[in-house]
C-alpha cells in the first residue's frame, strides 16, 4: 500500500513531518548541502537543521525491524510541546505569527496545505491575528470541528475557475446575453460544498434584552394599571420609548417639533415626530386608552363603527403628512438645521412618503364582529396611517420576550413534503 507523501507522527515533545519523496532522497541531500531549503506542499519551510532522521536505517529499531527497508523517508521536527499544545517553529511557516496545535488533534496534510500548493495557515495569518490557535481550551482557539469545517469549505481549482469566469461573466452580460448563467453556476456549486450555519450573534445579548423587554412588559402594564395617575405628557414620553424598543428602525424621537402649514400660512405642531437611520420621518400621535374599546358597542346600518377619538386621531396625523409632504425640501432643510445638535454629524433629515402610527385604545373585549370591522379599518388605512392598540403593544412585547427566551431567532424551515 502506497503510503503518503506527507504525514505527521509525534516523537518525545516534538511535532514531526514525515516526508517521503517522489524520487529517492539524494536529490534533497544535495539540496541541502548547497545550503538551500526544501519547500513541501508549498507550506513547509524545511532545512538540514529540521532533520532528525533521513534514511530508513534511522527509522529502523534496536532489533532489525525492517518496516521501513522499503520506505526512503525524511524526518523533520517543525514543532516543539508547549503545555497542552505544539508550537510550530515560525522559519518552518514562513511567518512570525505564532500557531498553535493541540495535542489531540490528529491532522494530515491537508490539515496545512491546499491544493495548488496554497498554505492554509499563510491565508489565515494574513487576517491580522495575534496568534493562531487550532484546538484546546484557550479562549482563542478555534475548535478542531470548526477548522475541518473550515478546510471543507476552503476554495478549489475548479471553484477558483468558476470565479474567474463568473467575474468575466459579470462584464460581459452587460452587452450580450451568454448561454451560460456563470455566477449561477459558482453559487450551485458552493451552495453544494459548503453549510450554512447562523452566527448567533444575539446570544451574547439575549439575557440583557430579555431583561430590558421584560421591564418593558411590566411598565405598560403597570401604566395601564393605574392610567388616571399619569399624566397625558409623561404617558407620551414613556410609550413612545416602548416604540423605539420594538421599533429599532428608529435612532430618534422629537417632541413638540414646529411644521408649517401652507394651507393656514402659520405653524403648527407635531407631538411626536420618529427619525429612522436613514433620516426619514415619521409621525406618531399616542393617546390614552382610558379604558375605551377602540370601536363603538352600537352599530351604524350593521357595522360597528371605530370610535370618535380614534377618527380624530387618524384626521390629525393625516393632515400632519400631507403638511410634511407639501413642504418637501424646505421641509428637509429645516428640520436638518433644527434637529441636528441631537442627530449625528452630517445627518440628513428626509421628507419621502411620511407615514403615520396611531396608538390607542383597547382591543382585548372586542367582539368576533368589532375585531373583524376594525382589522378592516386598520388595513385599509395601512401605509398611511398605522393602529395600534395598547393591548397589540402587550402582545407584541410578550412575542419578543418569548423568542428571545426560546433560542436563537434564525433557524432554517423544516423541509417540505
Amino acid at each position: 500500500m502506497t503510503k503518503p507523501a506527507v504525514e505527521f507522527e509525534i516523537f518525545d515533545d516534538e511535532f514531526r513531518l514525515v516526508y517521503r519523496p517522489r524520487d529517492d532522497t539524494s536529490w534533497v541531500r544535495e539540496r541541502f548541502q548547497r545550503g538551500e531549503e526544501l519547500l513541501v506542499k508549498g507550506t513547509f519551510h524545511l532545512t538540514s537543521q529540521d532533520l532528525v532522521e533521513n534514511s530508513a536505517e534511522d527509522a529502523a529499531s534496536d532489533d532489525d525491524d525492517i518496516l521501513w527497508a522499503e520506505d526512503d523517508r525524511l524526518v523533520f521536527a517543525i514543532a516543539t510541546a508547549e503545555g497542552e499544545y505544539f508550537r510550530f517553529k515560525p522559519e518552518v511557516l514562513g511567518f512570525e505569527t505564532p500557531v498553535l496545535l493541540h495535542r489531540d488533534a490528529q491532522p494530515d496534510w491537508k490539515w496545512f496545505s491546499a491544493e495548488r500548493k496554497v498554505s492554509i495557515l499563510g491565508v489565515v495569518q494574513g487576517l491580522g491575528l495575534e496568534r493562531i490557535v487550532i484546538g484546546g481550551p484557550d479562549p482563542d482557539a478555534i475548535p478542531i470541528a470548526e477548522y475541518e469545517r473550515l478546510l471543507n469549505q476552503f476554495p478549489t481549482p475548479y471553484e477558483l475557475r468558476r470565479y474567474v469566469q463568473a467575474r468575466v461573466d459579470t462584464v460581459v452580460r452587460q452587452y450580450t446575453e451568454p448561454a451560460v448563467d456563470a455566477e449561477a453556476l459558482l453559487n450551485a456549486y458552493v451552495d453544494k460544498r459548503t453549510a450554512a450555519t447562523a452566527p448567533n450573534l444575539e446570544e451574547s445579548f439575549r439575557k440583557f434584552d430579555v431583561a430590558k423587554y421584560a421591564f418593558a412588559l411590566d411598565r405598560l402594564q403597570a401604566m395601564l394599571t393605574n392610567e388616571a395617575g399619569t399624566s397625558e405628557a409623561q404617558w407620551q414620553l414613556e410609550i413612545v420609548e416602548i416604540i423605539l424598543l420594538l421599533n429599532p428602525r428608529y435612532i430618534k424621537a422629537f417632541t413638540e417639533v414646529r411644521l408649517f402649514d401652507a394651507d393656514a400660512s402659520t405653524w403648527r405642531r407635531i407631538d411626536i415626530l420618529l427619525v429612522d437611520a436613514s433620516g426619514n420621518v415619521d409621525v406618531i400621535e399616542i393617546k390614552k386608552p382610558m379604558g375605551k374599546p377602540i370601536m363603538l358597542p352600537a352599530r351604524y346600518r350593521d357595522h360597528h363603527l371605530p370610535m370618535r377619538d380614534l377618527v380624530g386621531a387618524m384626521g390629525q396625523v393625516t393632515h400632519y403628512l400631507r403638511h410634511l409632504s407639501r413642504w418637501g425640501g424646505k421641509g428637509e432643510d429645516y428640520l436638518t438645521e433644527l434637529l441636528n445638535s441631537d442627530l449625528p454629524a452630517g445627518f440628513k433629515i428626509r421628507i419621502i412618503n411620511p407615514s403615520g402610527i396611531v396608538i390607542m385604545g383597547r382591543s382585548n373585549t372586542l367582539s368576533e364582529a368589532q375585531r373583524r370591522e376594525f382589522e378592516v379599518l386598520r388595513r385599509d388605512s395601512k401605509g398611511i396611517v398605522d393602529i395600534i392598540t395598547y393591548d397589540d403593544l402587550l402582545a407584541r412585547l410578550q412575542a419578543v420576550l418569548d423568542q428571545l427566551r426560546s433560542g436563537p431567532a434564525l433557524s432554517a424551515a423544516p423541509a417540505g413534503p
